[in-house]
């Protein structure tokens, strides 16, 4: 394996690139045939690189294709033009290219902050009108080389994301050169589906599923029947909950609630893939749908014997609808993508029906619904009527069982159950993880009020790990640069703390000369781009910034305030 990062400039241009193998390091800067030398030497080895699908691959299939890297840096980042409409030949460059990225608003920078790493950046202005000197060649490396290790160290994070792909090549006999593609692009190929030559043209001719049966919220099926406007939604009561449907999904909840009692979240196991299965809204393009329904199953028993061979297969079944509205996959048609979010919808829709006179609705999703019993004796009463949808619809349900429940609204919510477990949604009370870790003191206290009714202030001030308090900045390209105080940065990724120090300022952004606050950043705070794992709080921290905020999103939670 190769780890790989361009940086180019105007009139310079670098890659560094580590063997893991060999664990060693080649550097080129502004040498095309060594790097091409190079290339040729490794044509079967694997590229990995971040965001390298999309611009790193194109740098160096341009230099091989002899064009210059400020060329297609100008065509990718300047025009925002995909790489590959750049020359018609680039695939007849052998590259096997896996990029680790698997968010695309998430930035490289933004995941080393996270992980409290160093997040200091060249002060090598990427806009220079002019030749580097050697120091400024020398910086770039250097930062340059820093990337690549954190590359690395994402990589073995998420580990499992590549062995997913590798195992699938496995499975299906398909070329290495398939390790290259997306999740989706994959699906395509597992599933051989290829667009037709001539567009079908009738993504709204959807038909609701044969075994809908909808009595009382018939405005639903009229607003699909007369709608064929995508930004439309439905706003409409169901159940005493709110509910809005859109063409993506439905959402309901009772904003504020919180509740004890005997809650059943019911939700349709893999609801997607088994309306694809059992109505026939699999994509058309799809050369053999029984294989489908083959990967379907094998994953089920694989599943069940707790075999790590599933998740793989997990990938091309979930991966499948979502490349139903990719017009550049093999996969796409938007009427059987349309079949299968109504039909999902209006079987919820459906099922919530049933359910109504007898259970009272807390909130429903895209594939569930969760419900409170008026006594724990109906629970027999609520599986029947569960079961019976479920034998006509040939769908599958599956229940977990809580006993509290606190919610703001559909998208913002704790589960727990009799044992104190829990399950969250939702920026305030998500589970962090090394590569989502922002304010994660603040989750922390808040999910131990409402789970173990511990008070906030002892979880903020009880805490000596300074990495919690971090917030992480990233300053979009929509504006020109960060201001603290009255300086300008040249960062565009920060490390902030609030601060009880005078001296210390605000971070703004800044467009067009004027300056805009940025969301949940203290108006007092000191900024720390260097790594912190281990580092000691300094005495200037503002504990109770992070108190107040912590209060104010427990009193969101509870209509409070």
């Amino acid at each position: 394996m190769l780890f790989y990062d361009f940086e180019v400039f105007k009139f310079d241009w670098l890659v560094v690139i580590t063997d893991t193998d060999t664990k060693s390091e080649r550097v080129f800067v502004n040498n095309e045939k060594a790097l091409i030398d190079f290339y040729n030497e490794h044509k079967k080895d694997i590229w990995i690189g971040y965001n390298s699908r999309h611009y790193d691959q194109y740098i160096l299939k341009a230099i091989i294709c002899g064009f210059t890297p400020q060329e297609i840096n100008e065509w990718i980042i300047v025009k925002k033009e995909p790489g590959w409409k750049f020359y018609k030949d680039f695939w007849k460059i052998t590259l096997l290219n896996f990029d680790v990225m698997t968010n695309k608003l998430r930035s490289l920078k933004q995941l080393e902050g996270f992980q409290g790493h160093d997040i200091r950046e060249s002060s090598v202005d990427f806009t220079i009108d002019r030749e580097l000197t050697e120091e400024e060649i020398e910086e770039v490396i250097k930062y340059c080389r820093h990337d690549v290790h954190e590359t690395m160290h994402i990589f073995t994070a998420n580990i499992s994301e590549f062995e997913s792909q590798v195992e699938l090549l496995k499975m299906f006999n398909l070329p290495i050169r398939n390790i290259s593609k997306t999740k989706a692009q994959l699906s395509a190929v597992i599933l051989e589906a290829k667009q037709p030559k001539v567009p079908r043209n009738d993504e709204f001719d959807f038909v609701f599923p044969p075994t809908l049966q909808i009595n009382k919220y018939t405005e639903v099926l009229d607003f699909y029947k007369e709608n064929r406007d995508y930004d439309k939604v439905l706003d409409i009561d169901i159940a005493g909950v709110p509910h809005l449907f859109a063409w993506g999904g439905l959402h309901g909840a009772r904003t504020n609630y919180y509740g004890t009692g005997f809650f059943i979240n019911i939700d349709v196991a893999s609801y997607y893939p088994a309306l694809m299965i059992e109505y026939g809204y699999l994509s058309r393009n799809v050369k053999n749908p029984d294989k489908f329904r083959e990967i379907r199953d094998t994953r089920l028993k694989y599943k069940a014997a707790k075999d790590k061979r599933q998740a793989p297969l997990k990938i091309v079944i979930n991966g499948t609808y979502g490349a139903m509205k990719d017009k550049y996959n093999g996969l796409y048609d938007p009427l059987q993508a349309n079949n299968v979010c109504i039909g999902g919808m209006t079987l919820l829709l459906d099922l919530i029906e049933k359910l109504e006179p007898y259970c009272q609705i807390i909130q429903s999703n895209t594939d569930g619904v969760l419900v409170k019993l008026y006594k724990e004796d109906d629970y027999d009463l609520i599986d029947d009527i569960c079961y019976e949808w479920e034998q006509r619809t040939k769908m599958e349900l599956e229940f977990d069982n809580f006993v509290k429940v606190i919610q703001k609204d559909v998208n913002n919510y704790i589960l727990i159950d009799e044992d104190g477990n829990y399950k969250s949604k939702g920026s305030y009370v998500k589970k962090l993880n090394n590569l989502d870790n922002d304010l994660p003191i603040v989750n922390e206290a808040i999910v131990n009020y409402f789970v173990k009714g511990i008070d906030p202030e002892e979880t903020i001030f009880g805490c000596k790990d300074l990495i919690k308090f971090q917030k992480i900045v990233k300053i979009s390209n929509k504006y020109d640069y960060a201001r603290y105080g009255t300086k300008r940065m040249n960062e565009k990724v920060f490390r902030v703390f609030a601060s009880v120090d005078e001296n210390d300022k605000e971070l703004m952004k800044v467009k067009n000369g004027s300056s805009e606050k940025i969301s949940y950043v203290p108006e007092r705070c000191f900024i720390v781009n260097d790594d912190v794992n281990g580092m000691n709080i300094p005495g200037k921290l503002d504990y109770w910034w992070y108190w107040d905020l912590a209060v104010k999103r427990i009193n969101d939670f509870l209509g409070e305030g």
